[in-house]
C-alpha cells in the first residue's frame, strides 16, 4: 500500500518495476510523452515556437498569467506555483478526478493567448506554441524541489534577482500565503540538479 498523502504525493522512494506497467508504456521517441491516467500533482511546461519571445511586454505576460490562471479554475485544476516567462511558462497544479482535461486546459490556453498575440501583430493564423511537457508528481521531495524551482525560475533566467519582486510568477503568492516554516523547507531545496524542460 502507498504512503500518500492529502496532497496526493507519496512518500515512499519506490519506483514501479511491475513488467507488466513497464510493457504496455511505448513512448514516442520525438514528442513529450503525456501519460494522465492518474490523477494527483503535475508539473507542466510549455515553451514557444522556435523559442521566440513573444511574450516580452509586460502586458503581454499579464495576458498569459490572467488566461492562465483562468483556464485552471475552468477545468478544476488548483495551482501550486506557476512562472511565466517570455517564451514559455511552467506551473504546478493538482488535477481534478479526471486529469485528462490537461489537454483541453492548455489546448484552450494555448489558442486563446495565441490568437490574442495574433490580433495585436496582425499576423492571423502565425503559429505561438510549440509542444507541452507533463509529468505526475509521486515523491514528496520532487515536489518540493519543483515548487522551489519555479518559485525561483526568473532568477534562473537571470531576469531578476529575487523571485518574489517578478510579478508573473508565484514566489510572492507562495511566500505571502504559506507559513514561514513551510517557506523556509521549500526554499532549502537544491534546484541545480532537478531534471526539467528549461533551455529557452
Amino acid at each position: 500500500m502507498e504512503n500518500t498523502s492529502d496532497d496526493g504525493v507519496r512518500r515512499d522512494d519506490a519506483a514501479s518495476t511491475d513488467p507488466e506497467i513497464i510493457a504496455k508504456v511505448k513512448d514516442w521517441p520525438h514528442a513529450p510523452v503525456h501519460r494522465l491516467d492518474e490523477s494527483g500533482i503535475y508539473m507542466v511546461t510549455a515553451g514557444t515556437y522556435q523559442k521566440k519571445h513573444f511574450f516580452d511586454t509586460p502586458d503581454r505576460l499579464e495576458l498569459l498569467m490572467s488566461r492562465l490562471f483562468e483556464c485552471v479554475k475552468e477545468f478544476g485544476w488548483q495551482l501550486r506555483a506557476w512562472a511565466i516567462m517570455i517564451n514559455h511558462y511552467h506551473f504546478i497544479a493538482q488535477s481534478p478526478e479526471d486529469p485528462r482535461t490537461l489537454k483541453r486546459l492548455l489546448g484552450k490556453l494555448h489558442m486563446i493567448s495565441a490568437k490574442a498575440i495574433n490580433e495585436q501583430d496582425g499576423t492571423p493564423g502565425r503559429k505561438i506554441w510549440f509542444q507541452f511537457w507533463d509529468s505526475r508528481i509521486t515523491y514528496e521531495r520532487s515536489y518540493l524541489a519543483r515548487l522551489n524551482y519555479i518559485n525561483r525560475n526568473p532568477v534562473h533566467h537571470g531576469v531578476v534577482p529575487d523571485p518574489i519582486v517578478y510579478r508573473w510568477c508565484s514566489a510572492a503568492w507562495f511566500e505571502r500565503t504559506s507559513s514561514p516554516a513551510f517557506v523556509m523547507i521549500v526554499k532549502s531545496f537544491k534546484i541545480d540538479s532537478v531534471k526539467i524542460q528549461d533551455d529557452f
